[in-house]
């Protein structure tokens, strides 16, 4: 007899805005309609978009199912990156970035895809100034000293440069999110 385990994921959502289409209203109503639909212990960490839950579905039935549950309840079309924690907990380890660099400003950038090493090569020998990219073997490290508006490191132009999708989550809010999921183990 096979017994399915649920396993735990955290979910990054690529495309929340503040306003428009893409809004998610209250993120205790995400929480709501992905319980709904099967997923166990769904939690969520700031507007933006990042989950923990736990099911026993693959990444690609969990992509679909909530891809299509927040399109059907609340009409926003978001790209979904599903990682595991030991994928988190690598990417933080691998952190190209010492104490001299501003913390608040380092980024990783995370995909479901297999990253294009002969991309990966390019662009950590181009300069961008004062940012900085180094390619990892989960993420894509991103420092970004310049007022977000000004930047030329960005998710959009990563995508297009590597043809694949991206999202992009602060460091601390990576740390964090690593926290909450050890607390529920402990919980549990």
């Amino acid at each position: 007899m096979h017994w399915k385990v649920n396993m735990k994921k955290i979910i990054f959502l690529r495309g929340v805005t503040p306003t428009g289409t893409n809004r998610i209203p209250k993120m205790s109503y995400l929480v709501e309609i992905l319980t709904e639909v099967g997923f166990l212990n769904v939690q969520t960490y700031i507007q933006s978009g990042n989950i923990l839950l736990e099911s026993e579905l693959s990444d690609e039935e969990i992509r679909k199912l909530v891809h299509d549950t927040i399109l059907d309840k609340i009409g926003a079309d978001l790209s979904i990156i599903i990682k595991e924690i030991n994928q988190l907990e690598i990417a933080i380890q691998e952190n190209p970035f010492d104490n001299t660099y501003d913390s608040s400003r380092i980024h990783l950038v995370f995909t479901n895809e297999e990253i294009p090493e002969s991309t990966l090569t390019e662009l950590s020998r181009e300069n961008f100034g004062d940012e900085e990219f180094y390619g990892g073997h989960e993420c894509c490290y991103l420092y970004l000293p310049r007022d977000a508006r000004k930047k030329r490191l960005n998710t959009n132009y990563l995508e297009k440069k590597f043809g694949i999708r991206m999202t992009m989550r602060k460091l601390s809010v990576v740390d964090r999110l690593t926290k909450l999921y050890s607390e529920k183990i402990r919980q549990n």
